[in-house]
This record gives structure tokens, sequence and C-alpha cells, in this order.
């Protein structure tokens, strides 16, 4: 059985730093897949589709991610073929 390492924060953490701490690995974690995407032949783009707000003045970009497959060019035809 193979049991995936998920860190977990030390308990003396305050709820704000857990929050940041949980932001910061999801973007490690979306950074990878990324790469990961990339490997595999298709460009990825995130964009905001909206920002959250809290009503006490902190606020949040939400983003989804636009993959498009990558367009190579066609070989031209050789000469004389």
């Amino acid at each position: 059985m193979n049991a995936e390492f998920k860190p977990v924060a030390p308990p003396d953490l305050s709820d704000r730093d857990r929050a940041i701490n949980r932001v910061a690995d999801a973007v490690h974690r979306v950074n990878d897949a990324i790469q990961r995407a990339v490997s595999a032949g298709v460009s990825v783009e995130l964009v905001r589709v909206s920002r959250h707000h809290d009503g006490a003045g902190s606020w949040g970009d939400q983003m989804i991610p636009l993959v498009r497959e990558v367009t190579r060019p066609e070989a031209a035809p050789r000469e004389g073929a």
C-alpha cells in the first residue's frame, strides 16, 4: 500500500498561518501539475475568473486553467517528393 505523504502544519500555528500554508501547498501542487502538463505537450494559462471578498477588506483571486493543445507546424513538402 502506497500512502501519499501530506505535510501536517504544527499545532502551534494560528488559523491565519495555517490558511497561508494551505494556499502555498496548493500553489506548489498546481505548479507541479503545470510542469507535467507542459511536458505532456499542452500549454496552460491561469486566468482570474473572480475575486472573493470577505467584506472586511481581505480578498483573493480565484483562478481557472485554460489548457491548449500545442499547434505544431506541419512539415513543409520537400522539393521533388
